[in-house]
């Protein structure tokens, strides 16, 4: 029987991608998203679709048992379209409950289900300042207190956990021909956690090489590069 992952945020921007890359391996790929209007997108491309909001911490839970999943993907996201700056004060507090409560509901029913290994969305964007390109050792911004919780969940628990942080995204459905700076096409996004679901574990950058992070340990462990494009 195909290996079955839980992708949480199918429907997004990376999600999208991902699932369709993850489907093409030969996974059994079970997809969330809070939309029922989204239902039809992902089943077009052979993910079982699951609505769920991960707030509701026992439907979440009830999901993940149903589904039974090897690996658990975190891949979610509260963002308007072309991070709008009218509403990014509100998508930021948003963001970081989703990073804080939305990640510690997923990790309890990933666990509760047997899963056994978690990669999981987060930003190489929050780096207090300091020499360049910074490395995965360099010190958090302090004040990204959403990232740090998931990132610290995510390496804490029991399961094997790959934090991947992602550089500005740009390309479809991202609302962005280019990026800068540390700059990602999501192609290449999707591409770096379909090689973390067989292997690396810890904190990854994932960006472009401009000076602005070092991406070479992902490129080491996982074979990653940037120019991945489906």
């Amino acid at each position: 029987m195909a290996r079955r992952v839980f992708v949480a945020g199918a429907a997004g921007a990376i999600g999208m991608p991902l699932c369709r890359l993850l489907v093409a391996d030969g996974w059994n790929v079970f997809g969330t998203t809070r939309r029922v209007a989204k239902i039809g997108l992902l089943g077009d491309i052979g993910v079982a679709p699951v609505v769920v909001d991960v707030f509701d911490a026992v439907a979440l839970k009830r999901s993940l048992a149903d589904v039974a999943p090897d690996i658990v993907v975190h891949q979610l996201t509260d963002l308007p379209p072309g991070l709008d700056p009218a509403k990014m004060a509100e998508a930021r507090a948003r963001n970081a409950r989703l990073r804080d409560e939305g990640t510690r509901n997923l990790i309890a029913a990933a666990l509760a289900a047997g899963a056994t290994r978690i990669v999981a969305q987060s930003i190489a964007f929050a780096y207090a300042p300091g020499p360049k390109p910074l490395k995965e050792t360099a010190a958090l911004d302090p004040m990204q207190l959403g990232v740090i919780s998931l990132e610290r969940q995510v390496l804490a628990g029991p399961m094997a956990g790959v934090v991947l942080r992602y550089g500005r995204l740009y390309g479809p459905g991202t609302g962005f021909a280019e990026n800068k700076p540390a700059p990602l096409h999501v192609d290449a996004a999707a591409d770096a956690a379909r090689r973390a679901l067989n292997q690396g574990q810890g904190v990854y950058n994932i960006a472009e090489d401009d000076g602005e992070v070092d991406s070479s340990r992902a490129k080491a462990d996982l074979g990653w590069s940037a120019d991945f494009r489906l």
